[in-house]
């Protein structure tokens, strides 16, 4: 039986282990750029179970859209096995149903337009909007949690919120 959890900092290897399976490339991606060195917005990283295996993973981000905060989804990652038997579809329900009641406005990614669309993304509310790197322009989503929260918003995509190195600092004191 799948069940999702928060993710907790002993799933951090498990976690790392499926990425590597499943998405070997994801350290080439601009998204990856706004994460490297960030930590999650804080319960907004969930993992899927089989048992005590992590079978998937979704993390959420803060970033600043422009001049608008927001949250950047990704990577949103299933094993290969279970692929369109709904791990991914919770994963994704899970978190945007916690940013929204956690009060978050927004949320962008980067992802096919076709499999984002039932969960509310599209590309318009994004088109004023540039990640720090190339992207295929209708691959650059967002899924506005508060109407209109992205009306307008132009500019760069950029990292927000802690970095590990000031997580690491406080976790000291």
């Amino acid at each position: 039986m799948i069940h999702i959890d928060d993710e907790t900092p002993a799933d951090a290897g498990g976690r790392e282990l499926l990425l590597d399976r499943v998405m070997p490339n994801r350290r080439t991606k601009p998204s990856e750029r706004l994460r490297e060195g960030r930590m999650p917005a804080t319960g907004l990283a969930f993992v899927a179970r089989d048992g005590g295996m992590i079978v998937g993973s979704v993390r959420l981000w803060h970033v600043m859209a422009g001049d608008r905060p927001a949250l950047l989804l990704g990577p949103l990652a299933v094993e290969s096995h279970l692929r369109g038997k709904g791990v991914g579809a919770s994963l994704m329900q899970v978190a945007l149903n916690r940013a929204e009641l956690a009060g978050h406005a927004a949320v962008i990614l980067v992802g096919d337009p076709e499999y984002y669309a039932r969960f509310g993304f599209v590309a318009d509310p994004a088109s004023g909007l540039h990640m720090p790197g190339p992207v295929e322009r209708r691959r650059f989503l967002a899924n506005e949690l508060v109407a209109g929260s992205l009306a307008r918003a132009e500019g760069r995509v950029e990292a927000h919120g802690p970095d590990v190195r000031a997580w690491d600092l406080r976790a000291a004191a």
